[in-house]
């Protein structure tokens, strides 16, 4: 059975522009994951670059990103970091 909801931990979104990810902590069905969410889906969901935007973009979408997240956590629960790519968006 699918994860229904996940809860995104504010205090963790860092924007590591080094590996053009954002990433986060989230707790889905009681656990913890680290998640990571490629600039490229921020600029799917935007239509702009994030540039030195990517954490508002983040906190724009992040709905949207949260049940992608979900897609990612399903197709892979093992790495140490989820990351959320263009192919978990619906």
């Amino acid at each position: 059975m699918a994860a229904a909801k996940m809860d995104i931990d504010q205090s963790t979104i860092v924007d590591n522009a080094e590996e053009r990810l954002v990433e986060f902590s989230a707790e889905v069905d009681g656990e913890d994951y680290d998640f990571g969410v490629q600039y490229s889906v921020l600029k799917a969901l935007s239509g702009d670059d994030p540039e030195d935007e990517a954490v508002q973009m983040f906190n724009m979408f992040s709905d949207e990103i949260a049940d992608a997240g979900l897609v990612a956590l399903a197709r892979d629960s093992d790495p140490s970091l989820i990351v959320i790519s263009e192919n978990d968006l619906e």
